[in-house]
Order: structure tokens, then sequence, then C-alpha cells
């Protein structure tokens, strides 16, 4: 039978091994061999050893935990995300906490703290809808822990942001549109607070611009782009003259919009053609299909966990500014072929 209670101190007797050496190798140090390590994790493994990780985390004063904050569980984007993460979390021996803030800014910055007290190593963040005011972010920063935000950039001092390119992206699903034949495309958008729809709004009018097509504000409709929101959404469009296209910043709007629109007799491409945003796993099975844009989730989650893993290894948590860029892809489907 194991005994839980079995010490570094009875693996070192029983091998007649320095139980500093013991230490190191179950700490997976370089400084003890490879052919070492395996007698030693095999006389563990053996004897029933279970590390006390409490009092390691005590001793180097590191949790070996991240946390992550995310506006939805539900959403597959931020699955995906996490998915990456713990990926790369399990490899670097580190342990995930996943939050979510629903969207408000209230609950973020309570989990912000509950992740402070539990002496977490740092935290990764999407940020709600509702953040325009990062001071609880700043003080998390200035308690010297690593925090870099995904997907939603932010404008703080001495941050790191891992995000697609939402300009080229907004800028490619809206000439998607135009090329198609489109003159009147209607933006929907998410709150403009968030740098990330301002960018995707930013590569709307761009396409516009490029294609020499007057941008109208009356052609963006500003929501929380949830469901609700994209019916809503589509019952304003249908009071504005001619529109024939619709750039959606996520899939959750536009899939609504659509669903409204046909019980309306609207026929979607032929009289209105749609783009959405993220990639939804239903975006391919709802009828039409959604073209939309693809982001490379599961990637982000794997560049933004190996940022952080690397500023808790250097403790560089505030060297300086860094901005890694993905590329995201169009994909084209029933809702806006020619």
């Amino acid at each position: 039978m194991k005994n839980n209670n079995v010490t570094i101190h009875d693996i070192s007797k029983a091998l007649g091994i320095d139980s500093s050496t013991v230490s190191r190798a179950l700490n997976n140090s370089d400084r003890v061999s490879k052919k070492t390590k395996e007698k030693i994790f095999n006389k563990a493994a053996e004897l029933g050893y279970q590390r006390n990780s409490l009092a390691s985390k005590l001793r180097t004063n590191r949790s070996n935990t991240i946390g992550v904050i995310v506006p939805r569980i539900s959403r597959h984007f931020f699955s995906s995300v996490i998915a990456g993460i713990e990926e790369t979390a399990f490899k670097a021996g580190f342990d995930v906490i996943i939050c979510q803030s629903l969207e408000s800014i209230e609950r973020e910055k309570k989990l912000v703290e509950t992740l402070l007290s539990n002496r977490v190593d740092g935290i990764l963040i999407s940020i709600s809808m509702e953040t325009s005011n990062y001071d609880h972010l700043d003080n998390y920063k200035k308690n010297g822990f690593p925090l870099i935000f995904f997907d939603r950039p932010c404008n703080v001092s001495e941050n790191t942001n891992v995000i697609i390119d939402d300009v080229k992206a907004g800028f490619d699903a809206t000439a998607h549109l135009l090329e198609r034949g489109c003159k009147n495309i209607v933006h929907f958008s998410g709150p403009q607070n968030l740098e990330l729809y301002q960018n995707r709004k930013k590569g709307y009018t761009n396409a516009l611009n490029a294609y020499g097509i007057p941008f109208s504000e009356d052609l963006v409709i500003e929501t929380q782009l949830m469901q609700q929101d994209g019916i809503e959404a589509a019952r304003q469009l249908l009071n504005l003259p001619k529109v024939d296209g619709v750039f959606s910043a996520n899939d959750t709007a536009a899939i609504s919009a659509i669903q409204y629109l046909k019980t309306k007799q609207v026929k979607i491409p032929k009289d209105i053609a749609f783009v959405g945003f993220s990639n939804e796993p239903i975006s391919a099975i709802i009828e039409p299909s959604l073209s939309t844009i693809n982001q490379p989730d599961f990637e982000m989650g794997k560049v933004a966990s190996t940022l952080l893993f690397e500023q808790i290894k250097n403790k560089k948590y505030a060297a300086e500014n860094q901005t890694k860029i993905l590329k995201p892809t169009l994909i084209i489907r029933d809702s806006s072929k020619f």
C-alpha cells in the first residue's frame, strides 16, 4: 500500500542519495543527470511519494498557477483559446484557473482581486465589453505580476497584446461584399470603447474608401452583438434604403439577423449578402451557411500563454510594450456567394 506521508528524506535513504539531489531531481533541475532523475522518479513512484505542492509554493513564492479571464466560456472562440492555453500550461508544469466576466466590468474587477489573493503567477485576460477604465489591471501590474491581453487589446502602459489583424479582417470582409456587387453595406458594430471593434469598423471604412463608396454613419449599427441585438439590427436595416450587404463584427448577431430576415421573406444572399466574424461552428451548418472571418484561436492561446510563461520565468513583467498580431482568413460560404 502506498504511503502518502513519504518524504524526500525517505527516497534519499532508500537510494543512498543526498536529499538535496532528490529535491532537485523532483523539481526537474538541469543539475541532475537524466539517469539519476529516472532512478529517483522510479523510487518515488514505488514508495508512493506525493509532492507537497503547498510547501513548494511557499518555499519558491510561486504558485505555478495562472489565471485566465474571458468574457464567455460558451463562445467557441474563447473555448478554443483556452484549449491552446491549457496545452501550453500543461507542458510548462502550470495549472490554470479559468474565469468568465460575462461582459461585466464589476465582475471582472472581482475576478482580478480573487486571482491576486490566490497568488497566481500571472493573468491572461480578454477584457469585458464594459471595460474602459483599466485601474484594476494597472494595480495588478504594480504588484509585480505579468498580465497579457488577448483578442481585445488595451492601451495601458507597458503591456503585451496578442491579437489578430482586425483592420485587415474588416477590410477583407467588406471588400468581398463590394466585389460581389454590394453598394449599401451595413456594419453591425460592437461597442466602440473597445479597440477591437474600432479596428473592425476601420477595416470596413477603409474598404469603402478603397472602392469609392462614401461612408455613412447611418449604416453602422452599434450593439453588444448578442442574439437579440442581431434581431433588432435586422429590423433597423429593413427601414434603411436598399441595403444589399451586411458585415457583422461577430457571427452571433449575423446568424440571428439572417434568421429574422428569412421570416420576412428576405432572400439571403440574393437580397442581402452577409459576412460574419469568428467562424462559430454553427456558421457552417445554418441555412444558408455563413461567410465569416476565421481567427487562429488555438494558436492565440498558445502564443499568449507562451509569452506569459517567458515573462514569469525571466521576471520581465513590464519590460516593454509588445503586440503579437496573428493573421485572420476569410471563409466564403453561401451567405455571400456570387
